[in-house]
């Protein structure tokens, strides 16, 4: 049911990230600033939620002196983005038989 959507992952953006770190083993934070092309603070915004609900760990280090923040999804955010997926999928395929 739509109300039960997880709402963290409904956001597009916070999709489209999750799918990035699905992808790969780890991503930086240069990487999804310019592949994504959102702000940096819109970036660190929808990472920090990611984190929190603890979908993504992030290791911060430096290298040559420069920061730099590394992302990997945990299998939490794994299992609820697989979730969330299934939701979905569940819930357009009831709508396609309400239109037919």
């Amino acid at each position: 049911m739509i109300k039960d959507i997880n709402r963290t992952l409904h956001e597009p953006a916070r999709q489209l990230l999750l799918i990035y770190l699905l992808e790969t083993e780890k991503v930086d934070f240069t990487y999804l600033k310019r592949e994504t092309g959102m702000t940096q603070g819109n970036l660190s915004s929808h990472m920090n939620k990611l984190e929190t609900e603890g979908y993504i760990l992030s290791e911060k280090t430096f290298i040559n002196k420069r920061p730099l923040t590394i992302y990997h999804i945990t299998d939490e955010g794994r299992r609820s983005f697989q979730e969330y997926v299934k939701q979905m999928h569940l819930y357009f395929s009831d709508l396609m038989r309400l239109v037919k």
